[in-house]
This record gives structure tokens, sequence and C-alpha cells, in this order.
């Protein structure tokens, strides 16, 4: 399935739910306490980041998408580094803040970027005054394309149906990361998330692939759901909806580093993108993309739109070979949102020979992608002389996108390819030794964008023309 990456600045979603502050304490450890067999860890370094529904908020904002948090903390420091933290990344923080309550916080000790034990600080918010919190709520939904339910089970969440019931009335999809064996508590949402332990907690042991579908099914058909996503860690994601056939995801984790946040990260790449228009299909496999990602880091991380298009690149490869102008243009665009270097050199490539194998290959090595304009049948006659070429375009386009230093070929019926140069923009313009600087077409345009202009040297004695009047003395 191919992705798109949808432009997240036009989604705007509230996140609800239980905000927690994770802190990471980190330090070598070489001995054994004498006072009891445990590991004696030497502190060297501490971390602070928000976690929960604060996580949630900055996984969204990251995406470049509006992001706005409501939930309870206490009127205490953690809560202050939070609201500090989460407005630093541009999260809009709506707290409640409770003086009787501690702010949820989870202290972790890693070494050797290992956790050895987690310490949790809270009182829970489910005596909090809830009323206050709907009322806020309310104003809020209006504000938004979407809801995002957090629940981490500290008590925020104490009255889910009445968020779900309004958002639902305000037209706004809602989605919930449920926490407890009592998902009836997120009837007529939208969209539930799951992960595979959740659900069979609650559905029941699933002993094969079609017994998960079926008891997915049945579950969502019980809570009136419109999808149900469970996350199911290294075999993927199966997402299943109202009279569609069952998507199951495989992951795309190189390698599982910490599994820390990343339904954090999976709910919120989920939302930014079903607000931003993105169809749940499409929404789901970004998230899984983004889950790849975000496993790999230590503690609770985001994935950004750039490590996104630059995974989508690595497990979707672009297509290379001969491609039309209008699909060079796509596929130049997201190369270049990976960061990747476009190399562009053009030519007519009549006869391909040693001369030109090498010096593709050189001018390859200069960027990560080369793209080869060539002359079609009609510009070559005019440049070359009625004779040529001798070899029509699609043969000749053909042989070039063989080669393993060439990406995109792409054709040209101008004399000179200054309109497809200046419309490609590449970083790096590549002519042949028998240039010289002022004579090469389109590297002024190349220059005032910032690119550069890059002549490269032909081997001796080899050449099209040579090629061809030794064939001539021959018959």
């Amino acid at each position: 399935m191919k992705i798109d990456i949808p432009d997240f600045s036009k989604s705007k979603v509230l996140v609800v739910g239980d905000i927690m502050l994770d802190r990471y304490w980190h330090g070598p450890t070489s001995r054994i306490s004498p006072e009891a067999p445990v590991p004696v860890v030497n502190i060297q370094a501490t971390e602070e980041r928000p976690g929960g529904a604060g996580n949630v908020a900055l996984n969204i904002s990251d995406l470049g998408a509006k992001a706005t948090v409501l939930g309870w903390v206490g009127d205490d420091e953690p809560a202050s580094v939070l609201e500090r933290q989460l407005a630093a990344r541009n999260v809009d923080c709506r707290f409640l803040s409770v003086s009787e309550h501690a702010t949820v916080t989870k202290l972790r000790i890693i070494s050797r970027h290992q956790q050895l034990i987690r310490l949790d600080f809270e009182d829970g918010f489910a005596a909090a005054e809830h009323d206050r919190l709907l009322k806020v709520y309310t104003r809020l939904v209006a504000e938004h394309d979407l809801v995002v339910l957090s629940d981490y089970g500290k008590g925020t969440l104490a009255d889910t149906a009445n968020l779900i019931r309004l958002a639902r009335e305000a037209g706004k999809p809602v989605l919930v990361d449920p926490k407890g064996a009592d998902f009836t508590r997120y009837r007529q949402a939208t969209a539930i998330t799951p992960n595979q332990a959740e659900f069979e907690a609650v559905a029941g042991v699933c002993v094969n692939e079609n017994d998960l579908t079926i008891k997915g099914q049945r579950l969502m058909e019980t809570l009136m759901l419109d999808a149900l996503l469970i996350t199911r860690s290294e075999k993927g994601m199966l997402l299943l909806r109202k009279n569609r056939e069952p998507l199951q995801l495989s992951t795309h984790a190189r390698e599982v580093f910490d599994v820390t946040g990343a339904g954090d990260t999976v709910i919120a790449v989920l939302a930014a993108s079903l607000a931003a228009g993105l169809e749940f299909e499409d929404a789901t496999s970004l998230a899984n993309l983004a889950a790849g990602i975000v496993v790999g880091k230590l503690g609770t991380a985001t994935a950004s739109v750039r490590e996104l298009q630059s995974a989508m690149l690595s497990h979707e490869s672009l297509r290379r070979g001969v491609v039309e102008f209008d699909e060079l243009l796509e596929l130049v665009k997201i190369a270049r949102a990976a960061g990747e270097r476009i190399v562009m050199t053009n030519g007519c490539f009549d006869i391909l020979h040693a001369g030109h194998a090498a010096y593709l290959s050189q001018a390859r090595a200069l960027g990560d992608r080369l793209i080869v304009a060539v002359n079609d049948d009609a510009s070559v006659k005019r440049l070359k002389g009625p004779e040529r070429p001798v070899n029509p375009l699609m043969q000749r386009m053909a042989v070039l996108s063989a080669l393993e230093s060439v990406d995109w070929v792409v054709s040209f019926a101008q004399d000179t390819p200054a309109e497809i140069i200046e419309h490609i923009a590449p970083d790096v313009l590549v002519k042949g030794g028998d240039y010289s600087m002022d004579r090469v077409v389109g590297a002024d345009s190349v220059k005032q964008r910032g690119g550069e202009v890059v002549i490269l040297p032909y081997l001796d004695g080899c050449s099209t023309t040579s090629i061809i009047n030794a064939i001539r003395k021959t018959v």
C-alpha cells in the first residue's frame, strides 16, 4: 500500500486524558549493593519528558498539526515542567489544577540503555470535579476536527460516555486509547486502539488470525464502533472496519529498543492523519510506520515528518527507471522531503559506451538520486544531423535505466534542457568534460537556488562519434 503523507498543518486535534511526567535517571552499573542483591546505579544524567496524554499531544504537534491537551494536574513542580515543555513544542495546554492531588509522575532508572526499575508517584484524579472538565471540553470540541481520549486509568476519563457523546453530537470523530477490562465505557466512539493483550483481556484469548478477526468484529459491533485497530507489537497491526475487508499490516520496526509510548504515537499519527483528510486505511499505514520509528528510540518519543518520509522511502522503494515528467516531479518531491540530494545530467546518449558508464557512476556518487534527461529523436536530429540518432529514444532510455547508477530517465523535446532543469531544480547539475562552465545550460538557475554545477571528465578515446566512425571504416 502506498502511504501518502498529508499536510498535517490542516489538522486540529483535541487530546483529553491522563497527563503524566516521565522522568529518566541514567547512569552506569558496575557492582551489586552490599545491602541487598540489587545493582548500584551511579546517576550521571537526568531527563524529563511529557507522558500519557501529554505525549500523545506532543506526537501530534511534532507532525506540524495543532494539538491541544486537556486534563488534570497537581499544583506542583511536575505540572510546571510539563506545561513548559509542551508549550515550547507548540502544544496548547489546558491543564486543570487540583491542589490536593499530585501530578502523575513516573521515574525510570536506566543503565546501559536498559530500564532497571520504575517508580510511580500518583494519587489519581477519579474524585476530581468532572463537571468542570466537561465545561471546558465542550467549548474546545467545537474548535477542533477530532478528539483523542488517552486513558491510562488515572481518573481523568471517569466520565468517558459523556465525552464521547458530546463529541459525536458535535460531529467530531473520537479515537480512544483504552485501558482496563471494561470497554463498554467507550461505546459509540469512532474507533479504539487496544494492543492485543488489552483486546484479549476483554474479548478472550485468540488462537489464530481468524479468531482475532472474528472476535474483533464482534466487539466492534457490540460497542457500535466504526473501526477497531489492534496493535500487535512484532506482528504489526490489524484494522477492522464495518463492511470492509480486514487490513493486516506487518511491523516496520527494524529493531525494538523500547516500546514505551508506542501506543501514544500510533493514536497520535492516526488522529492527525484522519483530521488531515486521509482515509482510515492510509492513516493506519502511516501510524504503523511511525510505530516502527519510535520503538527504535529510548523512552517516550515522537516521529517527525522527516522520519516518516525517510522510513517510507526505506520500506516502499520509489519506482526507478523510465518515467513521465509529471511522475518525476512527484518522485523528486518525495525524495527531497526525505533529505535526499538530487543530481541531474542530460544528453543524447545515442550509443552508450564505457565513457558514459564511468561518467554516470561518478555523477551518482555526488548525491542520493541521479536523473538523466534525454533528448528526444527530433531534437537529436536538429543537434547532430539527419543521420542521428542511431538508436531511437525508447531504446536509449531503456539502456540508461538498466544502469545501477541511474535512478530516473526522462525525455525532453526542446533543444536544451533549460526548462526541465528549472522545474526539477537539482541540487547538483553535472556535465561532461567537453563542456566549459559558461556553456552548461541551466547552470545559472541551479546556482541561484544554492545548487552546485560540476564538470566531470570523460574517458579518453570514448565518444559516440568515434564509435560511429570506426563502424563506418569496417563496412
